[in-house]
């Protein structure tokens, strides 16, 4: 009887055991990752590591890498697919029926500094797609990437005088942070605000 007892016991703890195991081994099979309330949603082998704020939690995030920069505020993907920066507004440099803008291939120039070649993470606001069918994203660098880590692209254009915030709504999550930046650009007379007459 008490041998009995033992058996049933060390059954049980196997059994516990064993649903752990299974448990893991599923949670870590998933294509997803919970990472600090942000649900990071991997596209591609390689590990990325989560941005810096201003994300807020619960923000749906794809990993993507750019394969080439069309300009100051638009990029291609490794999917095919092209993003357009959210909130943000660089001066033109490919529209074949407008000269080239002021300041317009010190951003671009800029933006491939930032992301040509790079992964990124790309977070949606409310709008998937602008009329040209291009993807609006508000687009990170990998915390791993040098002197801009984890940082948000579209603020760092604005920022540092390369562009200027710009307001579609409804895709407007973080439009007081580019009004922001575009002042402190705009006070310490950087890039554009100093290059070109506005």
């Amino acid at each position: 009887m008490h041998s009995n007892k033992q058996i049933i016991y060390l059954l049980t703890l196997l059994a516990v055991a064993l649903s752990s195991l299974i448990t893991f081994a599923v949670q870590n099979q998933s294509p997803k990752k919970e990472v600090a309330g942000t649900e990071i949603i991997e596209t591609s082998q390689a590990p990325i590591e989560q941005p810096t704020p201003p994300l807020a939690s619960s923000t749906t995030l794809e990993i993507a890498t750019v394969v080439s920069v069309v300009d100051g505020d638009t990029i291609k993907l490794d999917n095919g697919k092209t993003v357009r920066y959210i909130g943000i507004d660089t001066p033109e440099t490919v529209d074949p029926r407008r000269p080239d803008g002021c300041f317009g291939k010190e951003a671009s120039d800029y933006n491939k500094r930032l992301v040509q070649g790079m992964q990124v993470l790309l977070e949606k606001d409310v709008s998937q797609t602008d009329r040209y069918g291009r993807l609006l994203r508000y687009v990170y660098l990998p915390a791993v990437s040098g002197s801009n880590s984890g940082e948000m692209v579209n603020e760092l254009l604005v920022k540092n005088g390369y562009a200027h915030s710009s307001t579609y709504p409804p895709d407007v999550k973080y439009q007081d942070l580019f009004t922001t930046a575009e002042s402190q650009a705009r006070e310490n007379n950087l890039g554009l605000w100093n290059k070109c007459q506005n």
